[in-house]
Parts: C-alpha cells; sequence; structure tokens
C-alpha cells in the first residue's frame, strides 16, 4: 500500500501580523502609568467616568486604553462595566509600589522607543543615533533609567547577598559596585549587614542620583563614592566583594575585557565578582530577550552587545579569575560568580 502523504503544515501569516503592532502593549502600559490609570484602581473598581473625573483624561482615550488592558490581562472588567486591577499590574505597575515597573513603561515613550525609530539606520551604520555609553550623553539618559529598572535588580541582588553569606558575617566586607547607577546592588548588599561597606563608582554626573537613592533605602552612611569613567577611575583595592549589574552589555567586548582585569586587581585574594548580564546562548539562538537586548545596544551603544556565559568566562579567566559559575537569581538571566584565588 502506498505511504499516506504527509500533511504540510499551514503556513498562515497569523504571528507576523500579532508582530506587527507589538510595539503597541509597552506604549499603551505607559500611557496607562502617565494618566494614573492604575494609580487610581488601587482603590477599587471604577468606571472609565470616575477615572476621568479623578485622572482628567478622557473618556474616549480611557475606554480605548483600558479595554486594551482588559485584553492584556491587566484589567477586569465586571458587567457593570466596571474595570479593576489584577495581581500583576497590583503589583507591578501601581507607582506607589515597591515593585514597580511603571516608570519603565512610561519612559519606553520618550527615551526607547524614539531612538529605535532609527534602528535601520542604525544596522546600515553599525553607529546608534546616540551613544549613551558617553560621559557626555549619558548621565542624561541613565539617572532617569536606573531608578525605574530597581525591581529588575533588587531582588537579585538580594539572592547574591545571601548565597554570600554577608547576614551571618562578623567581619567588615568592602564591596565595590562598579557603574553603580542607582546603586541597588550595594544597597541590597548593605541591607543584609551593618558591616557591609560600599565604594559606589560611577560618572560624576551620576553620583547625585546614586546619592539620592541610597538615602531613600536608609544606607547613605556606608557608602563612599569615586567618579570618573570605569577604565580610568581610581578603584582602590582589597576589595572582598566587586557587582559589574548590567555592565559589559553596554562596554562591549573589548572594553570589558580591560575592566575586568582592573577589578581582578582591586579585589583581595578570596575575593569574588559578580556579574549580572543579559545572557545569550554559544548559538546565539536563544533566549528571545536577550537577543532583542543585543539589538537595544545596537541602538543605544557605539559598542554594546549581549554575551554568552563562555565568553564572558573566558574574559574572567583571562584576568586571572578561577571557578567562574552561574548562580541562579531572579532577572533575566542568571548571575556569574568568580573568584580571585
Amino acid at each position: 500500500m502506498p505511504k499516506k502523504a504527509s500533511k504540510k503544515k499551514k503556513v498562515t501569516p497569523e504571528r507576523l501580523m500579532q508582530f506587527g503592532s507589538a510595539y503597541a502593549p509597552p506604549l499603551i502600559i505607559g500611557a496607562a502609568v502617565s494618566n494614573k490609570v492604575f494609580d487610581t484602581l488601587e482603590s477599587g473598581g471604577k468606571t472609565v467616568e470616575q477615572v476621568s473625573k479623578t485622572t482628567g483624561a478622557s473618556q474616549r482615550g480611557l475606554r480605548a486604553i483600558m479595554n486594551a488592558l482588559v485584553g492584556l490581562g491587566l484589567l477586569k472588567k465586571d458587567r457593570y462595566e466596571k474595570y479593576s486591577l489584577t495581581p500583576e499590574s497590583e503589583a507591578f505597575l501601581v507607582r506607589n509600589k515597591p515593585g514597580t515597573l511603571g516608570g519603565l513603561f512610561a519612559m519606553a515613550s520618550t527615551h526607547l522607543v524614539p531612538d529605535w525609530l532609527h534602528l535601520s539606520e542604525a544596522v546600515k551604520t553599525g553607529t546608534p543615533p546616540v551613544a549613551v555609553n558617553r560621559e557626555a550623553t549619558g548621565p542624561e539618559f541613565f539617572s532617569v533609567l536606573v531608578e525605574n529598572i530597581i525591581p529588575m535588580s533588587y531582588p537579585a541582588a538580594r539572592t547574591l547577598g545571601q548565597s554570600l553569606g554577608l547576614a551571618k558575617t562578623r567581619k567588615p566586607v568592602r564591596v565595590l559596585d562598579v557603574a553603580a547607577g542607582s546603586g541597588i546592588w550595594g544597597i541590597a548588599l548593605a541591607q543584609q549587614s551593618p558591616l557591609v561597606r560600599v565604594t559606589a563608582q560611577d560618572w560624576p554626573a551620576m553620583i547625585p542620583t546614586t546619592r539620592r537613592i541610597t538615602q531613600k533605602f536608609g544606607v547613605a552612611d556606608r557608602f563612599s563614592y569615586v567618579g570618573g569613567d570605569v577604565l580610568e577611575a581610581d578603584f582602590g583595592s582589597n576589595f572582598d566583594v566587586a557587582i559589574l549589574g548590567h555592565i559589559l552589555h553596554t562596554e562591549g567586548e573589548d572594553r570589558s575585557r580591560k575592566l575586568l582585569k582592573k577589578v581582578f586587581a582591586a579585589l583581595k585574594s578570596g575575593g569574588t565578582i559578580a556579574i549580572g548580564e543579559w545572557l545569550v546562548n554559544d548559538a546565539r539562538t536563544e533566549p528571545l530577550p536577550a537577543l532583542i537586548f543585543a539589538v537595544n545596544m545596537l541602538v543605544h551603544s557605539e559598542r554594546g552587545d549581549t554575551f554568552s556565559f563562555s565568553e564572558i568566562k573566558s574574559w574572567l579567566e583571562e584576568a586571572g579569575f578561577k571557578k567562574a559559575r552561574k548562580l541562579q537569581a531572579p532577572g533575566p538571566s542568571p548571575l556569574i560568580l568568580a573568584t580571585k584565588l
């Protein structure tokens, strides 16, 4: 009997059509944050008319985005046309909550999307419309960004502190937070023991932001500051821990390799380096968020990229580190730890 002909899976344009409007969700969420939709609903369910009265936004505009948010699973709507928060939006989109991502979505239309509109030109030339990795232009961008991405880094930083056993330490622990930004990596470690002291390094124009946030978290008295470019600033020496929280992807390969050697020199024997990154696999075929982030680096930096664990491990070994390993932690990828023996 002849073999039954195998049926080929029919190719449809559905997935591409979905991609065609993929720009919309972050802008819809950002518009809702900016118009205080989630904040207004924190106290309970409300109609479009009630939200309009509280926020001053138009009923037409609110109805459009709030219905879309229902479709996105970020709002619920009952039979009385009252909208309410879901557990997800209540936890992460109300602006006064400690884990809020509202600010990140609110800045999508002002700080992120405008540069992405120049992607075709960036692909052609290999250069970004505005390079935020430069000291002349970077602080204006990062002073807004760093506070809004605290919820992405804080849980991972807490996990790092726990893995280092900081809560049980009986001796002073000196931490170097490289390109500290908000300072959240050092802050999370300082919260785990009064014996932790942090040296936060960043561009001079970023340090006021770091100071303000360390004060907000109540650990400012255990921070000191070093201003300058990462490859030029005097880090000092004899640190127990050095943190590079999502720094290498902006620096690119050449500067990252130099930076790791410099950090190695700043650590004491037995010290630990901890690296947060958006890791790709060796073939650069997954995970998708890290692959997309590499395009974000094309749009926003001159040399930036995303890297694999194998690549960063080889750079660490080149710098003199041993025992490069992954630490599972909340966030886009595992942390990378290595030791100066």
